[in-house]
This record gives structure tokens, C-alpha cells and sequence, in this order.
């Protein structure tokens, strides 16, 4: 299969459209906004639906109506669009119905800038919007690995009738990097008897996240949990570079995934023995492989563009048991390869760190 170049937001817009995207609705925010655009394009040429939503609040309600239809269906945001989207996320999630979101961060708080940035782990990770609940968040850091994981994530959306995410950053969204594109084929989806199709000598369905009374609303949450705990068990992913005899190990996903495996390279090339664990599942986290990891080294560091949101999954992964460093860069801020491996000098030589 021939490679192409794209940039990262036409590459994860034509991935979805390959896994079967029938209908996207968005609002345009830097840095996703070629997202958008590409999908105004690429939709209208397949007869699929694209809507420019007026607000980041209506797109995610489209996204809902269009989900509880059973179409595939996907919106994309940046860091405030998500924040807006989290009341209808968590009544998509209620509803237990498919769908994807990507976010492609930028530097904050507040409006911030435009600037690549990881500041939205809790919000993605934790739950972000109110309620029990958690969604199933994929962090690519290749645009290669991008398509897959957006092909991927409505594969677990419809496994799950669960809201899958894709957590990406504006480098992600904006560089530009040969892909190899899957051929468009009609998805294979399991049935969707839940689905308001229009009831047809049958009884109708109801989709709702309302409940009142406590009883029915535990109810819900309690076999949102059972799904949970099915997600945890199937769908951890990371990777690992380097690991065999290193002795520090750099925690890191997304871009800062791609720039410390670059410094873990130039770390061997001086005689550092040192390694990289990446996270692919930011929910469900692979503590337990980390913590595997974690028994063999000297020293962790986690790497990331926040003030160290990560870092808590890292310390309740390991329970503290060896040393373990952060280096971060807020604001939208994105260190070179040369200040990661200053850090992994620092480690393993006080001396190193002193010139």
C-alpha cells in the first residue's frame, strides 16, 4: 500500500471516514479546525452529513441524536470546545450510546493559545463532565498510529455502546508525516436493537438519562460500571522502547511520547541506559504493566506538557515504591529532545546535570 502525505487533522477526518463516519458535527476552534474543514469536503462528496454546528454545545447534541439514531457519528473540538461538550458527553455516556470526540489541545487555561499542549488529562481522563462515569481515551502519538486509533475508537464505541476519545495535541493536529490510508469498506457493526430506528411492529424504544428516583438511576450506574470494568480487563494499550536493561524509564504519551523517545535514543548513544513507557489507553491507564516496569529500574520520570497530571496515574500505578521526577512545559510550551535528555542526564549523574 503506497504512502501519502498528509497533515494530522486530514489524516484522522479521512481515517474516520473510512471507518464508516455517516454523519460529523462541529465547530471550528484552532488548531483542529482543517479537521472540520476537510470533513465539509469529504462528507458532502460521500452523501454523508456534515453540519456546522453555531456552538461546541449544539455539535455535541447533534452527535447525540445522530448516536441515539445508531448512526457512526464523530465531532472534534479543542481544549475549551471539549470543555463546553461535557454536559452533553455525560448524557451521551447515560444513554449508552456510540459515538467518538476528538480533542486536539492547546495551551491553557482560560482561551490560551493555539500552542500544542496536555493540559486536559483530568478532564478527559477523570470524567470531565458530572456523574459517575469514565470514557475510553486513545493517545496517538505518529499520525500513522492516529488513523489506527481513530479506526479503532469506533470499533470500541459500538463494541461498548460507550463514548470513545481521542486525546491528540496541536502538534498532532498540525505537522505533516506519511500515512498509509486503510480502503473503504462498509464497517462491520454489531446489531443496534436499542437503536430509534422507528418502531415497526415492535415496541418503541426509549433512550434517555433521566431517571427519577434513586433506585433506577443506581441501576444505570451500576451496569456502567460492569462496562467499566469489561474496558479495564480488554482495552489496555501502551508501548515500550528501550526497556531492556534500562534503569531510568521516561513516562511520557502524545507528542511528549514522540520527543523523549527521541531523547532515550541520544541517552543510549551516550552510555545512559534509559527507556520509554507510553501509555496508548489513557483510560483505562496500564498501571499494572507499569507497575511491572516499574520493579525493574532505579528511577522514573514523567514527561509531560502540564504540571503533572499524569503523574498522579504514575504514583498510584507504582505506590511510590522507587524515585520518581517530572519535567513539564505548560502554556503550550514544547521542549526539544536536547532538554528531555538534560533531565535524563540529570538522573543519572549529578554530576552530568552540574556542567
Amino acid at each position: 500500500m503506497a504512502k501519502i502525505l498528509m497533515k494530522g487533522n486530514e489524516a484522522i477526518a479521512e481515517a474516520a471516514i473510512r471507518a464508516g463516519c455517516q454523519a460529523y458535527f462541529g465547530y471550528p476552534i484552532t488548531p483542529q479546525t482543517e479537521l472540520l474543514e476537510y470533513m465539509s469536503r469529504r462528507m458532502v462528496e460521500l452523501g454523508r452529513v456534515f453540519l456546522q454546528a453555531e456552538s461546541e454545545l449544539s455539535a455535541i447534541n447533534m452527535v447525540y441524536g445522530a448516536a441515539c439514531a445508531g448512526a457512526r457519528v464523530m465531532t472534534s473540538t479543542s481544549s475549551p470546545g471539549f470543555s463546553l461538550m461535557q454536559e452533553g458527553i455525560s448524557y451521551i455516556v447515560c444513554s449508552e450510546v456510540p459515538a467518538v470526540v476528538i480533542n486536539v489541545m492547546r495551551g491553557g487555561p482560560g482561551l490560551g493559545n493555539i500552542q500544542p499542549a496536555q493540559g486536559d488529562y483530568f478532564q478527559m481522563t477523570k470524567g470531565g463532565g458530572h456523574g459517575d462515569y469514565n470514557v475510553i481515551v486513545l493517545a496517538p502519538t505518529t499520525l500513522q498510529e492516529a488513523i489506527d486509533l481513530t479506526i479503532l475508537a469506533f470499533d470500541l464505541a459500538d463494541k461498548y455502546r460507550s463514548l470513545v476519545t481521542i486525546i491528540a495535541d496541536g502538534m498532532i493536529g498540525q505537522i505533516m508525516e506519511p500515512v498509509e490510508l486503510p480502503e473503504i469498506e462498509p464497517p462491520q457493526r454489531p446489531e443496534q436493537p436499542w437503536a430509534l430506528t422507528g418502531a415497526k411492529g415492535r415496541e418503541k424504544n426509549i433512550i434517555t438519562s433521566l431517571y427519577l428516583g434513586g433506585l433506577p438511576l443506581e441501576k444505570v450506574n451500576l451496569r456502567l460500571q460492569e462496562t467499566l470494568e469489561e474496558i479495564k480487563g480488554n482495552e489496555v494499550r501502551y508501548a515500550e522502547y528501550m526497556l531492556e536493561g534500562a534503569e531510568i524509564v521516561v513516562v511520557a504519551y502524545g507528542t511528549a511520547g514522540r520527543i523523549a523517545q527521541t531523547a532515550i535514543k541520544e541517552a543510549r548513544e551516550e552510555g545512559i541506559p534509559a527507556g520509554l513507557f507510553r501509555p496508548i489507553t489513557m483510560f483505562p491507564f496500564p498501571y499494572d504493566r507499569l507497575d511491572e516496569v516499574a520493579k525493574g529500574v532505579e528511577h522514573l520520570l514523567v514527561f509531560e506538557l502540564n504540571a503533572g497530571q499524569m503523574l498522579e496515574d504514575v504514583h498510584l500505578a507504582t505506590r511510590d515504591r522507587l524515585p520518581i521526577h517530572f519535567y513539564g512545559k505548560m502554556g503550550g510550551v514544547v521542549p526539544s529532545p536536547a532538554e528531555v535528555l538534560a533531565e535524563i542526564e540529570k538522573i543519572a549523574s549529578p554530576q552530568r546535570g552540574e556542567r
